[in-house]
Parts: structure tokens; C-alpha cells; sequence
């Protein structure tokens, strides 16, 4: 068989040298390199076996792209990636599969309540839907899709009919409080009971800390009662063995004595003994006003998000042995916070609560 004749790049001009010298230098990509080289070397002269060789490839290789080159220039030097094969599930069939993965087994005569991949897989192939596909491409399908895996979550519709105007009022004190007043927003948080609490840190691969899983509850709990000054953005609290009116008002006159020239305007929620008749006859009594949230609707109450940060930071990935442990990683936790402390402002800005148009959601 005779040997094929040897192939050479078209003459070059000068320019087009010092593009190919600079495209071999600087080119990131490794086909786009690898084709300027072939160029160049048959620029210089070299035969297509030995460019085979300098640039690990083939024969047929070489001569493609000398001939690519000789016909559209520099064009043959970037890669045409294709598109790969085509489709083998079609728009309606995927169209299908999303909405099959939306809905309960249960609705299609399925003995469960939710998907795995495994079983969407099964009853897709058994509908006739499609006849072979594996859980990968339906992971694929349904992220395309902007379908996720995701918990399911509950929801409360308040049971108030002053909803309205409760949330009104509530709002009116975060956005302008009044002249002469201070707004104090307070609640209680707990249980606190001894108890391995797990948490999240940073560790070596596949060696996170532990804890122990067994524990026993026999030095009882204790409670937070917590204010959050919006002025300064600072909280102060107290830790009690119960959580009684009693305490409550206690707690009020803690408060009370710390701004003693001031009206306060207390937010709080509809726990009985902050609605005891001898809380409100003190509040009266002693220039307090107790501001109620609407009922199932604790997530007004700004102080809410700030116990978020005193069970991760100071309580999560703990295991104290007593409450006094407990109570001196909360304090050291909430110094530093107050420490950091600014007034607090622009409650919910962005949320929906604040559109003219908002439908109130009551059961």
C-alpha cells in the first residue's frame, strides 16, 4: 500500500506566525493549543508523522486539522463541541414526570406517602411513561424543572379577630415609639433541662464531635425570662424555676425599676399569667401598658429571632452537667451579644405584612 503523500499548511503571512507563536503561549484551552501547534509545525516544515508524534495524536488527526486551517484559517482552531445525543425522554414525558413526583403515591393507589427515587422510578416504567430511565436522569429531570426534595412544613392561621388591628399596633411601636416611652419586647424560653444537645462545628472529615446519647433527668428544669429594649438593642433576663404569673410580674418590676421615669410598652404574648388579673392591675397601676400580639402569631414578638441565637451559640453541642454550668454559658453568651448591641429598626421591611394589599390569614 503506498504511503500517503504528505500534507502541509498553506503559506502563512507574517502576522499570522505571531498569532500562532502567541496562541501556542497563552491558549488556555488544550484543543485550541494542541490544533496551533499542528499549524505551526507544518508552517515550519515538519511532516505530518512526526507532528503525530509531538503531539501524542494521530496521523488522520494531524491531516484534519491542516486541512481545516487551509480552508476557514483560524476558525479550525477552536473546538466545535457537540451537543451530545440527542433526547430520548420527550417534553411531554417529562412534563409527566414532574407532575406524577409532585403528587402523594397514595392519590395514584400506592400503599406509602412519599416518593424515593426507586419507586417514581418503578411505577413511571410500569405506566408505559417512559420505558427505561434511571434515577439519575429523574433526579436531572426534576431539577431542571426547579423541583427539590424538601421537608414538609406547618403552618398556623391566627383564630383573632383583632388580628388587624393587633398587628397594626404592634408595628406602630417598632416603626415610632412613642415620646417618653420605651418599648421592651418580652417573652420566656425554655425549658432548660439538662440534656445532651447536639450541635453543628467545624471538624476533620468524618470525625465530628461527640456526645453521649444516654442522659437522665433528675435535677429538674429551668426557665428564661427574657426583654429585649429596642432602644439599645440590649436583653436582659432572668432564670426562674417556674414560669407563673408570679414570676412574670417579677420579672415587670425588675423592668420597671430599671427605667423608672418612662412608660413602658410591653409586647408580649397570650400566655395565661401574663393575662392574670393581679398582672394587669399592677401594669395600671405602675404606668406599664401590656401590648398582646394576636393569638398564634409569636413571630411578631422581635425578640423570637434573638433566643434563635442563645440556642445555637450558647446551648447547641453542649452537655452540661448542672444548671449552673448552664446558666454561665448563657450569661457569657448574652454579655458579649449586649456588648455588640444596636437599636433594633426596620422590622420586616420587605415582608408581605407591610403591602397595603395584604390578606390577613385567619382560620
Amino acid at each position: 500500500m503506498a504511503r500517503p503523500p504528505d500534507v502541509f499548511v498553506r503559506p502563512l503571512a507574517m502576522a499570522e506566525g505571531r498569532r500562532l507563536q502567541r496562541i501556542c503561549r497563552t491558549a488556555r484551552d488544550p484543543v485550541r493549543l494542541r490544533r496551533a501547534m499542528v499549524v505551526l509545525a507544518s508552517a515550519q516544515g515538519w511532516p505530518v508523522p512526526q507532528i503525530a508524534r509531538l503531539a501524542q495524536t494521530s496521523q488522520r488527526y494531524v491531516r484534519g486539522v491542516i486541512h481545516d486551517f487551509n480552508e476557514v484559517g483560524f476558525a479550525a482552531l477552536d473546538p466545535k463541541w457537540s451537543g451530545g445525543r440527542p433526547r430520548t425522554i420527550s417534553e411531554a414525558a417529562r412534563a409527566e414526570i414532574c407532575l406524577i413526583a409532585r403528587c402523594c403515591p397514595r392519590d395514584v393507589g400506592l400503599p406509602f406517602g412519599a416518593w424515593s427515587l426507586s419507586k417514581l422510578r418503578e411505577y413511571l416504567i410500569d405506566r408505559g411513561v417512559v420505558a427505561s430511565i434511571s434515577r439519575e436522569t429523574i433526579r436531572i429531570i426534576l431539577r431542571g424543572a426547579g423541583i427539590s426534595w424538601q421537608a414538609t412544613k406547618t403552618w398556623k392561621a391566627s383564630t383573632d379577630p383583632d388580628f388587624a388591628s393587633k398587628m397594626r399596633r404592634v408595628l406602630a411601636l417598632y416603626d415610632h415609639p412613642p415620646e417618653g416611652g420605651r418599648v421592651v419586647c418580652v417573652d420566656e424560653f425554655g425549658p432548660l433541662n439538662l440534656r445532651p444537645r447536639p450541635g453543628r462545628g467545624w471538624y476533620p472529615a468524618g470525625r465530628p464531635a461527640r456526645i453521649r446519647a444516654t442522659y437522665t433527668r433528675t435535677l429538674g428544669v429551668r426557665h428564661m425570662l427574657a426583654a429585649l429594649d429596642l432602644a439599645t438593642g440590649k436583653i436582659f433576663y432572668r432564670i426562674r424555676d417556674r414560669k407563673r404569673w408570679r414570676e412574670f410580674l417579677a420579672f415587670l418590676k425588675v423592668l420597671r425599676r430599671r427605667w423608672p421615669t418612662e412608660r413602658l410598652y410591653v409586647v408580649v404574648d397570650n400566655f395565661a399569667p401574663h393575662r392574670h388579673p393581679k398582672v394587669r392591675e399592677w401594669a395600671v397601676d405602675h404606668d406599664v401598658e401590656l401590648v398582646f400580639l394576636p393569638t398564634y402569631a409569636s413571630w411578631l414578638n422581635w425578640i423570637e429571632p434573638e433566643f434563635t441565637g442563645v440556642r445555637y451559640f450558647a446551648l447547641n453541642g453542649s452537655d452540661f452537667t448542672s444548671h449552673d454550668q448552664q446558666n454561665a454559658a448563657i450569661a457569657a453568651y448574652l454579655r458579649w451579644r449586649n456588648q455588640h448591641a444596636e437599636p433594633k429598626r426596620d422590622f420586616a421591611v420587605s415582608s408581605k405584612i407591610r403591602q397595603p394589599d395584604y390578606v390577613i390569614n385567619v382560620a
